[in-house]
C-alpha cells in the first residue's frame, strides 16, 4: 500500500510539474489559480517525507520529517515576525493558505529541499561527517541562489524590507539556509549512524536527484523568462557540478 501511494503522488507530482512548466513559462497562469503552486510544493514536501520513511522506517522517519516541517516552520516565522536569522521579510497571500504569517507550503518546501539535497550530500560523503552536513547545506543554498529572486522579484510571493546586492535581498537569507539546512543535515547524520534503520533504495534516491534538478530547472526557466540572468548561472553552474560529483561518486 506505502509504494503505490509513494509512486501515485510521484506521478501526481510530474503531471503537476508538466502543466505548470507550460502555464508559467506561458505566462497563462490565472489569479483563481496561484494555491496550484502551494499544492505543487505540498506535493514535492510529500515526496520527500515518504523517502525519509523508506530510508529510515516508519518511526524514525515520521521523526525527522516532522522535525524538518516543524523546526523550518517556526523558524520562518520567526523570520517573518522578527527577522530572526534571515532577515525581514514577509509573506504576501499570494502563496496562501498562511498559518500565523506563514504560507503552509514552506514546511513542505524545506521537507523538499533537506531530502533532495541529503541525497546528493550523502553520495558524495557516504559516511556522514560534518562534510556531508557542510554539502548538504551547501546544495541547499544553490538552490535558494534561484528560488529566492524569482519568488521575490518576479513571483511577489513575500516581501523583504531589508536589502542587499543579489536582487535586493540581504546575505543573512543565504546565511540563514545554510545554518538551519547544516543543522538539519547533522539531525539526519545521527539518525544514519543507526545502521538498522537505514534502507537503501537506489530508485528513491535517484528520484530525489531527479526532484531537486527539476526544481532548479523550473525556476532558472522563469528565472531567464524574466531577465534573472545572475540568479541562472549562479544557481545552474553550481547545480551541475554538485550533481555530477554526486553521480561519480554515488553508491553501485
Amino acid at each position: 500500500m506505502f509504494l503505490k501511494w509513494e509512486e501515485r503522488i510521484y506521478r501526481l507530482f510530474l503531471v503537476w510539474y508538466v502543466i505548470g512548466i507550460v502555464l508559467l513559462g506561458f505566462d497563462l497562469l490565472p489569479v483563481w489559480l496561484e494555491w496550484a503552486n502551494a499544492v505543487f510544493l505540498i506535493l514535492a514536501g510529500t515526496i520527500g517525507f515518504l523517502y525519509f520513511l523508506k530510508r529510515f522506517g516508519k518511526s524514525v522517519g515520521i521523526t525527522i520529517g516532522l522535525t524538518i516541517f516543524f523546526s523550518t516552520f517556526i523558524i520562518e516565522g520567526a523570520g517573518a515576525n522578527s527577522g530572526f536569522l534571515f532577515g525581514s521579510y514577509d509573506y504576501t497571500e499570494r502563496f496562501a493558505p498562511n498559518l500565523f504569517g506563514v504560507p503552509i507550503a514552506i514546511g513542505f518546501a524545506w521537507l523538499m529541499v533537506v531530502a533532495t539535497s541529503h541525497v546528493l550530500a550523502r553520495w558524495i560523503f557516504p559516511h556522514g561527517t560534518i562534510a556531508y552536513a557542510v554539502t548538504g547545506g551547501i546544495g541547499a543554498v544553490i538552490m535558494d541562489l534561484i528560488i529566492d529572486p524569482v519568488a521575490y522579484r518576479l513571483k511577489s510571493y513575500w516581501i523583504w524590507e531589508d536589502t542587499g546586492w543579489y536582487y535586493g535581498i540581504p546575505w543573512t537569507n543565504f546565511f540563514g539556509w545554510f545554518l538551519v539546512s547544516f543543522a538539519l543535515h547533522l539531525l539526519i547524520d545521527l539518525a544514519m549512524r543507526h545502521k538498522s534503520m537505514s534502507i537503501t533504495n537506489e530508485t528513491a534516491e535517484r528520484r530525489l536527484v531527479l526532484l531537486y534538478l527539476l526544481m532548479i530547472v523550473m525556476f532558472a526557466m522563469l528565472g531567464a523568462l524574466g531577465g534573472l540572468w545572475l540568479a541562472v548561472a549562479a544557481s545552474t553552474i553550481p547545480t551541475i557540478l554538485l550533481v555530477a560529483l554526486a553521480w561519480k561518486r554515488r553508491p553501485l
